[in-house]
C-alpha cells in the first residue's frame, strides 16, 4: 500500500507556486529552529494541501458545497490510481447502534457502508517520540493561517485536541515560546468552550497578525454535555474545522465514537493527525510524513538500538532462581554501563561532548512484597558491598563479551556494534565500583531524602562522596517502612531534586530506577542502557516500551547538535579535526543497549520496534559493497562549507527571478512609501534588508532576472521572498574526503511484498556471479593439481553454467532486472523495466537512468574502450532521497540553496591523476540544469575557467560534471561542454 507520502514524492516542493512555497519553515522562536526533517514534514503537508485545494479543484471564496465533495472524490481516485486496493469503507452493521446513528446522520451510506472517500480529507504525521512533532504541529498552524490570509484555503477555525493534560500543558508552553518576540504573527489559545460566545459576538478568528486556536482534551468530546464533557454538536460548525490531533487517535477505528466525531468536525475542512504510533491501515494510507522511530534512528537523529540476547530470566515471576543468577544478570547490565562510562571518560576533554551515560531500570511492580524493583535493588546493594561471587563475575564477563565480540545488530540499520576489547578488558571490579557506584572501595548503602519530595530517593555508598542511583516512583513511604528498614537515612539533603538535575553536567546519578510513572514528558540524552523487568506483553506494555525507547535514543554529541557524529560530519556541522578526535570512542555513547526479562519480553520489544520499522508485508533488503571493484581504493567525494558572504555580496551573484512588470510595480511601491521605516514596520524588514533592496533596485540588471517572467501576484508574497533572498549564504568547496556512509540507499531497499524468498534467492545468485571463464580456469587448475575429484569438478562446472549476470523478478507485470555490473559500488544493481514500480523503493527506474546504464554497458563490451586505459575506475548510483553526495546550488524557484544529486558518480584514476565525475542523464527538458551547472562552475572552476585542483594522499584530483542526452549538439553554446551523448566522454576527463 502506497502512502500519501509515497505518492507525493514525485511532486517536488520547489515546484509549488510562490503562495504555497514561500513560508518560513525554519524559525520557531528566538532560540529554536526546526530541524531539516521537521521542515520536510511541513513541505509534504503543503504539497498535500496544494494538491487538495488547488490542483484537484482550485479553492474560491464562496464556492458551492459540491466543490469540497469533488476534491474528496478526486483525492480518493488519486489513491486508487496509485495502487490502493484495500476496502477501507466502514461497515455499518458492525457498529454499535449509537455509532451507526452518528455516522448515518452526517455521511451518506451506500450498500450498508460509509464509503471511505467521505473521510479521506486527512493527513497523518507519524513521528517518533522525541522528534519534536509538537513543534511541527504549531508551525503547521502558522502555515494554515498564512494560506487562509492568502485566500488559498477556506478561513475555518482551528482546533487542537490532545490525549492528556500534560500534552495540553506542553502545547501552551510551546505556543508561549513560539509567540515570544513575534510581531508579525501570534497564536491565541482559547478553550473550546469559548467558541460559541466568540461566534455569537462575531469576533474574528483569523486576524491580520493573529489566529485564535481552540483546544480541548480529545476524550472529553462526546454526544452529551456535562461539566467537562462537551457535546460536539454544539461546536460542530457544519464540519468546517481544521482539526489537529496530538496523540488523540488511540482506539479501534470502527468502534471508537470519538474517532468519528473528529472526522465529522472536519468533514468540510481537514484533519491532521500527529502520533508516534500508527497501526490502523487508514492512518498508514494517509501518512503524509513518516519519521517514526526507525526513520529517526536511520537518519542519525537518535542512538543506535541494540537489543541484547542476554536474558533477565532470574527476575521472572513465579520462578525460583538463586541469588547468584540474579547477580549475574545485574552484573551484565552494570558492565555495559561501565563500558559506556569508560568510553565517555576516554574521549577528549577539550570541549563539552556527549553525556554521562545512565542506566534506566524499568519495572512492572514497585511496592509488592517481592517487587521487581526490590529484587533488583537488593542485587545492586550486594554488588556495592563487594559481595561478588568470583565465578559469577567471570561468567558474566565471559558471556557478555562473547555477545559483544559477535557484534549485536543495530535495529533498523543492517549494521552491527563493534566493541573495543581493550576498553572492556579494563573494567575490573574496582573500576566497576568507580564507574557505577562513584566509589573506590565497597561499602554499605545509605539513603538520601528530601522531606518535601515523597517520590524520589537517592542511594550512596558510605565509602563514596556522591550518590550513584535514584529511585523515582509514585510514593516512597512503603519502601522506607519495609525495604529500607535499618538503613541509614539522611534527610534534609541539600539539593533541589536529583531527578530534576539528572541532565546537569555535574549530576552523579548513574542509575535511574522506576516504574511507568516518570517517563512522560521526561527528556534526556543520557540513557545508554535500559533493562526491562517483567514489563509484560500487553497493549500498555508495548506503548510503554516504545515511548521509553523513544526517549532513550536522544543524543547530543556537541552542544545544540542533536545528530550522531558521522551524520553531523557528513552534513558539514562538525569539522574534520573534531570528527577525527571523537570518532574512536563514540559507538558506545551512540548506542542504546536493551535488556529484557525473558525471551517473551525481548520479543515484545523487538516486535513492537519492528512494527515501527515496517508496515505489513514490508521488508528491507541490504545489498553488498562490491569489494572486488572498490576494496582498498580511494572513493573521494566533495565536501562544502558556508561562504563568508551573502549571495548578493558576491561578484556576479545568482539573480532573483521576477517578471518585468512586477519589478516595475515593486520599484513604484518603494518610491511611493518614500520613508524606509515604513517598509520596516509594514513588512517586518530589517535595516539591512532595506539597504540591500535599495541597492538592488538601483542596479536592477545586476540583481534581477526578468527573462523567466516569474510571477508572485502580491507584494506581501514578493517582498518576504526578496528579503529571504538577501539572507541566503552560498556554499563553497572545502576539499575532498573518502566516502563513508554518504551512499547508503543500497542498505535500505524497501520491498512491499509478503514473500520475498524468490527475490532474495535471485539477488544472492547474482551477487555471487563471477566471470565464468576465470572460474573455469581455476577449476581446471584445481583438478590438474588433484585438489578436487573429477566428480567435484563436474558438479562445480555444471553449477557455473547455471549462474547468470542478470536475473528478472516479476510481480504484477512489473519486472525488476537484477544485474551484476562489475565496476559498480555495490551488487547487484536493481533496475526496473518500467518507471512506475510500486512494490520496491530505491532502485533505478527513470527511463533516462536506464538508457544511460544500457549505453554504458554496451560501450564497455567494445574492444579497446577508453575505460580500459585507466588504472582503475568504479561508479555508483546516487539516490536523491537517502544519499548525501551532492552539489549545492541556488534554486530561484524555491529561493534557497538546494542539493543537486546527480544520478551517478564515477571515480577514475590513472597514475596520480584522479577524477570525480558526476553524471546526470535527465536531459535538456529540465530547464533548471543551468542553475546547477552555474553552481558547479562557481565551486569547481577557477576564475580563468580551469578546473580547481584538490590534493589527497598524493593524488591530484579534479571534480567534473557531465549531463547525458540524446544529442549533445542541441545544447546551448554556453553549456555545451557539459553535455555528452557517448559514454566514452567519461574516461576522457582524465586525458
Amino acid at each position: 500500500m502506497r502512502t500519501l507520502q509515497d505518492i507525493l514524492t514525485d511532486l517536488p516542493f520547489a515546484d509549488l507556486p510562490p503562495a504555497w512555497q514561500d513560508h518560513d519553515l525554519v524559525a520557531f522562536s528566538p532560540t529554536k529552529r526546526l530541524w531539516d526533517y521537521q521542515q520536510e514534514a511541513l513541505q509534504y503537508a503543503l504539497n498535500a494541501l496544494w494538491k487538495y485545494y488547488e490542483d484537484f479543484r482550485d479553492y474560491a471564496e464562496g464556492e458551492p458545497e459540491a466543490a469540497n465533495a469533488e476534491r474528496k472524490e478526486r483525492l480518493w481516485a488519486w489513491y486508487r490510481d496509485n495502487g490502493l486496493e484495500a476496502n477501507l469503507d466502514i461497515p455499518l452493521k458492525k457498529q454499535k447502534r449509537d455509532v451507526r446513528a452518528l455516522l448515518e446522520a452526517y455521511y451518506p451510506a451506500e450498500d450498508g457502508h460509509i464509503p471511505y472517500r467521505h473521510l479521506v480529507n486527512r493527513m497523518g504525521f507519524w513521528m517518533a517520540t522525541g522528534s519534536g512533532k509538537s513543534l511541527v504541529l504549531i508551525k503547521l498552524i502558522e502555515v494554515l493561517w498564512r494560506l487562509m490570509r492568502r485566500g488559498e484555503i477556506p478561513a475555518y477555525p482551528v482546533l487542537v485536541l490532545t490525549a492528556r493534560d500534560d500534552l495540553l500543558a506542553q502545547l501552551k508552553a510551546h505556543v508561549g515560546e513560539f509567540n515570544t518576540g513575534r510581531t508579525d504573527f501570534r497564536i491565541h489559545l482559547e478553550d473550546l468552550k469559548a467558541y460559541p460566545e466568540r461566534r455569537r459576538m462575531f469576533l474574528p478568528l483569523v486576524g491580520e497578525h493573529e489566529l485564535t486556536v481552540f483546544f480541548y482534551r480529545a476524550d472529553n468530546l462526546s454526544v452529551e454535555q456535562k461539566e467537562r464533557i462537551v457535546d460536539f454538536r454544539n461546536y460542530e460548525n457544519n464540519g468546517r474545522w481544521y482539526v489537529l490531533l496530538d496523540e488523540a487517535h488511540k482506539g479501534d477505528r470502527e468502534d471508537s465514537k470519538r474517532q468519528h466525531i473528529y472526522s465529522i468536525l472536519s468533514r468540510r475542512g481537514f484533519l491532521f493527525n500527529f502520533s508516534a504510533t500508527f497501526t490502523d491501515p487508514r492512518d498508514l494510507l494517509t501518512t503524509v510524513y513518516n519519521f517514526n522511530l526507525s526513520e529517526f534512528v536511520r537518519a542519525g537523529y537518535g542512538k543506535h538500538i541494540a537489543i541484547l540476547k542476554q536474558e533477565n530470566r532470574a527476575f521472572k515471576d513465579k520462578e525460583d532462581y538463586t541469588g547468584t543468577e540474579k547477580q549475574r544478570v545485574v552484573l551484565k547490565a552494570l558492565l555495559i554501563l561501565a563500558y559506556a562510562r569508560k568510553a565517555q571518560e576516554t574521549s577528549p576533554s577539550e570541549q563539552k561532548t556527549y553525556h554521562r551515560p545512565l542506566m534506566l531500570t524499568l519495572v512492572n511492580s514497585v511496592n509488592t512484597r517481592d517487587a521487581d524493583l526490590k529484587l533488583f535493588f537488593r542485587e545492586l546493594k550486594r554488588i556495592g558491598q563487594g559481595h561478588i561471587n568470583e565465578q559469577v563475575w567471570e561468567q558474566a564477563r565471559k558471556e557478555l563479551w562473547a555477545e559483544l565480540a559477535e557484534g549485536p545488530e543495530w535495529l533498523f540499520e543492517g549494521q552491527r556494534f563493534q566493541a573495543d576489547q581493550a576498553l572492556f578488558d579494563g573494567i575490573t571490579q574496582e573500576e566497576l565500583l568507580r564507574l557505577v557506584y562513584n566509589a573506590s572501595t565497597p561499602g554499605d548503602i545509605e539513603v538520601l531524602l528530601r522531606p518535601s519530595n515523597r517520590q524520589e530517593m537517592a542511594f550512596k555508598l558510605k565509602s563514596a562522596d556522591q550518590p550513584f542511583a535514584l529511585i523515582k516512583i509514585g510514593d516512597i513511604s512503603k519502601w522506607l517502612r519495609e525495604e529500607l528498614e535499618g538503613y541509614e537515612v539522611i534527610e534534609g539533603y541539600e539539593d533541589e531534586g536529583f531527578f530534576r538535575r539528572l541532565n546537569e553536567e555535574d549530576s552523579p546519578i548513574n542509575i535511574l530506577m522506576g516504574s511507568r510513572t516518570f517517563y512522560e514528558g521526561w527528556d534526556s540524552n543520557r540513557p545508554n542502557v535500559i533493562t526491562y523487568i517483567n514489563i509484560g506483553t500487553g497493549t500498555e506494555a508495548k506503548k510503554f516500551i516504545l515511548q521509553s525507547v523513544g526517549r532513550g535514543v536522544r543524543i547530543e554529541p556537541l552542544p545544540g547538535k542533536r545528530r550522531r557524529l558521522l551524520s553531523l560530519y557528513n552534513a558539514g556541522d562538525v569539522d574534520e579535526a573534531t570528527f577525527q578526535a571523537l570518532k574512536g570512542r563514540v559507538t558506545a555513547l551512540e548506542t542504546l543497549f536493551i535488556f529484557g526479562t525473558n525471551r517473551n519480553a525481548l520479543q515484545t520489544v523487538i516486535k513492537q520496534l519492528d512494527q515501527e520499522k515496517r508496515r505489513e508485508a514490508e521488508h528491507e533488503l541490504v545489498l553488498q559493497v562490491n569489494d572486488d571493484a572498490v576494496g582498498g581504493r580511494p572513493l573521494l567525494i566533495p565536501v562544502y562549507r558556508e561562504a563568508g558572504h551573502l549571495i548578493v555580496e558576491k561578484r556576479g551573484p545568482r539573480k532573483f527571478e521576477i517578471a518585468q512588470d512586477e519589478l516595475e510595480q515593486l520599484k513604484q511601491y518603494v518610491d511611493y512609501l518614500a520613508d524606509p521605516r515604513l517598509l520596516v514596520v509594514r513588512h517586518n524588514a530589517s535595516p539591512q534588508d532595506i539597504a540591500l533592496l535599495t541597492r538592488c533596485l538601483e542596479h536592477r540588471e545586476d540583481y534581477f532576472n526578468v527573462y523567466n517572467g516569474r510571477r508572485y501576484g502580491r507584494l506581501d508574497i514578493l517582498l518576504p521572498r526578496l528579503f529571504a533572498y538577501f539572507k541566503i549564504i552560498p556554499q563553497e568547496a572545502d576539499g575532498l574526503k573518502p566516502l563513508e556512509d554518504e551512499i547508503r540507499h543500497f542498505r535500505h531497499i524497501r520491498v512491499f511484498l509478503k514473500d520475498i524468498g524468490d527475490l532474495q534467492t535471485k539477488i544472492r545468485g547474482v551477487q555471487s556471479y563471477k566471470d565464468p571463464a576465470e572460474e573455469r580456469k581455476l577449476l581446471i587448475k584445481s583438478l590438474q593439481q588433484m585438489q578436487i575429484s573429477p566428480e567435484e569438478f563436474q558438479r562445480r562446472y555444471d553449477e557455473l553454467s547455471k549462474r547468470k549476470p542478470v536475473e528478472v523478478f516479476e510481480h504484477r507485470g512489473q519486472k525488476l532486472q537484477i544485474r551484476h555490473v562489475a565496476r559498480h559500488y555495490y551488487l547487484p544493481l536493481l533496475v526496473s523495466e518500467r518507471e512506475r514500480i510500486d512494490w520496491i523503493r530505491h532502485v533505478i527506474r527513470h527511463p533516462s537512468e536506464v538508457r544511460f546504464l544500457e549505453d554504458l554497458e554496451k560501450y564497455l563490451d567494445q574492444e579497446g574502450n577508453a575505460f580500459a586505459d585507466l588504472d582503475w575506475w568504479a561508479f555508483s548510483k546516487i539516490d536523491e532521497s537517502l544519499d548525501e553526495v551532492y552539489i549545492p546550488y541556488y534554486d530561484p524557484q524555491s529561493n534557497r540553496i538546494r542539493r543537486f544529486l546527480p544520478d551517478f558518480i564515477f571515480w577514475l584514476q590513472k597514475g596520480d591523476q584522479y577524477a570525480v565525475v558526476f553524471v546526470d542523464p535527465k536531459g535538456m527538458q529540465q530547464t533548471d540544469y543551468q542553475y546547477k551547472v552555474d553552481s558547479y562552475r562557481d565551486l569547481f572552476r577557477d576564475k580563468a575557467g580551469g578546473l580547481e585542483v584538490f590534493h589527497h594522499n598524493g593524488l591530484i584530483a579534479r571534480v567534473h560534471l557531465l549531463l547525458y542526452t540524446d544529442d549533445a549538439n542541441r545544447a546551448p553554446a554556453g553549456y555545451r561542454e557539459y553535455w555528452f551523448d557517448r559514454p566514452e566522454a567519461i574516461p576522457k576527463r582524465l586525458e
